[in-house]
């Protein structure tokens, strides 16, 4: 298994993100998280991502406890993690944020040198020509397109090489014809590539078209966990009802 969550919660305070619940994610799988807003997707992909630490339960990537894989070279090489606001350095050329995602391999002094004068350029050049924009090297990262920034991102993780991607609303941002062109590209990569791959969507025809497994969370809590064929238009209606969420309110007030 890439990921495994076991009874795994998490609180802000008094605010619980994410009730316990326990998930298993295999090596090479293609996973999309859906459900409203606030439901707790961001939570979920950052526990998986190594962003943040559970409350409760233990989460384990790749066999072993995220506890003992504090952020750096070795969790950089099992998870990479594309933040919905992307992370890039607007005023960066392209090469440089793309070059970004061997600061985890990199000593200090030659991450500061890359700086001045990129370092791995052949490598950069090959991600950014993976995801369409080979000509955008040199760039300004500021003056590129949000699709292109998209991308940028993805070469990033590309050239970091992990095994597993986790994607937080990869295309939130985008027209629906360039998120079908992003989410294809995304997925294609990692069944090229054989890793795992987990984002977080909005839209449930995409998630059904371009991934192989849907996880439906609701206020924090599994809602179900089905093979995307199997997601009936029965599930996707009591995900967003508003009157049952309204209810869910009203009784979690009561208590």
């Amino acid at each position: 298994m890439m990921f495994v969550l076991d009874a795994v919660s998490k609180a802000y305070g008094s605010t619980v993100a994410l009730h316990p619940l326990s998930l298993a994610v295999a090596r090479g799988e293609t996973l999309a998280v859906v459900g409203p807003s606030g439901a707790g997707k961001t939570t979920l992909l950052h526990l998986l991502g190594g962003v943040t630490q559970p409350s409760a339960g233990a989460v384990w990537i790749a066999g072993r406890p995220l506890a003992s894989l504090p952020p750096g070279r070795e969790l950089a090489r099992l998870v990479g993690v594309m933040h919905q606001q992307l992370d890039l350095v607007p005023h960066l050329a392209a090469v440089h944020n793309v070059l970004a995602g061997r600061l985890g391999e990199w000593r200090l002094l030659r991450s500061l040198v890359s700086l001045v004068a990129p370092r791995e350029i052949e490598r950069a050049l090959a991600a950014l020509e993976r995801v369409g924009i080979r000509d955008k090297l040199y760039e300004r990262t500021a003056r590129l397109s949000g699709g292109e920034q998209q991308r940028v991102a993805l070469a990033r993780l590309l050239v970091q090489d992990p095994a597993a991607i986790v994607a937080d609303e990869p295309v939130a941002s985008l027209d629906p014809a360039r998120a079908e062109d992003l989410l294809q590209l995304l997925t294609g990569i990692a069944r090229d590539d054989g890793k795992t791959l987990v984002a977080s969507l909005h839209s449930i025809q995409l998630a059904r078209r371009y991934f192989a497994r849907i996880v439906g969370l609701r206020r924090g809590r599994l809602a179900f966990d089905l093979p995307a064929a199997a997601v009936s238009q029965a599930h996707v209606d009591r995900l967003y009802d508003l009157d049952e969420r309204a209810d869910d309110l009203a009784t979690a007030a009561a208590r």
